[in-house]
């Protein structure tokens, strides 16, 4: 089975100024999906795993190419700030069986703003899209601390309304529901071509749940200070492998 790892990252950002280079714990925040996909690599004797490294931004490519992943100039019309995100993997893809001349079966994307992943919640991932080939995309989600149907509220049609109304008088009652936590997808090969041409929300999809608290997609100064908090306790434990192969990159 060949399994390529995509890492992309545009350059600049509207939330945190250049937040996919910045340091986090004294090093850039790339460095940690980098780390999880060699961590991957060297946990699995799979016929292939080839990563690479796919952005707009020089500085960004120039940092992640001594650490050994394939790096991929992303053109720029798909590096706008409304582009979205599967089209630059699948640009990824193209080019990556192009130079090795070979086809991949799954292509797993890293999100770098997500820098907290375990190599169990990887396989969690592939796993289940093996399991499943009528899956397009197993993607990573945590359980939502809010419900539409019961405690989420919008503004529309000039008035604030109930998000969803669902009749629920206690949370208990609501359906179960869950936030893409944007750390892992796990994408079939031929559905990028055939039926995600967008989004992984286009084809038929499947979950797996990881740790909450962990999780946090930085798009704010806010998100990041807390993340760095959170490392504290979670490098000690949990995400210990992940911060010391890192450090030593």
């Amino acid at each position: 089975m060949n399994i390529l790892i995509t890492i992309c990252g545009r350059a600049g950002s509207k939330g945190v100024k250049n937040k996919n280079m910045r340091l986090f714990f004294g090093k850039p925040l790339i460095n940690y999906s980098i780390a999880s996909a060699y961590l991957f690599k060297r946990e699995h004797h799979f016929d292939t795993v080839d990563i690479c490294v796919n952005s707009d931004s020089d500085q960004l490519l120039k940092i992640a190419e001594p650490y050994g992943p394939t790096c991929i100039r992303r053109p720029e019309e798909l590096a706008q700030d409304t582009s979205p995100k599967v089209p630059a993997i699948r640009y990824s893809l193209d080019e990556m069986e192009r130079k090795f001349g070979l086809r991949y079966d799954y292509v797993m994307d890293l999100d770098i703003t997500s820098p907290f992943r375990t190599v169990a919640d990887m396989e969690a991932a592939l796993k289940k899209a093996e399991e499943n080939p009528e899956t397009d995309v197993v993607f990573s989600v945590v359980p939502s601390r809010r419900n539409p149907y019961f405690n989420m509220v919008e503004y529309r049609d000039g008035e604030m309304k109930k998000v969803l109304d669902g009749g629920f008088t206690a949370r208990q009652q609501a359906p179960k529901v869950y936030d893409m936590n944007a750390s892992i997808y796990c994408y079939r090969r031929d559905s990028l071509y055939s039926k995600l041409k967008q989004s992984p929300l286009d084809g038929k999809f499947d979950t797996i749940v990881m740790r909450d608290t962990a999780i946090l997609d930085i798009d704010s100064e806010d998100d990041f200070n807390l993340l760095e908090i959170l490392a504290c306790y979670f490098f000690q434990d949990e995400f210990k492998e992940l911060y010391d192969y890192t450090s030593r990159m």
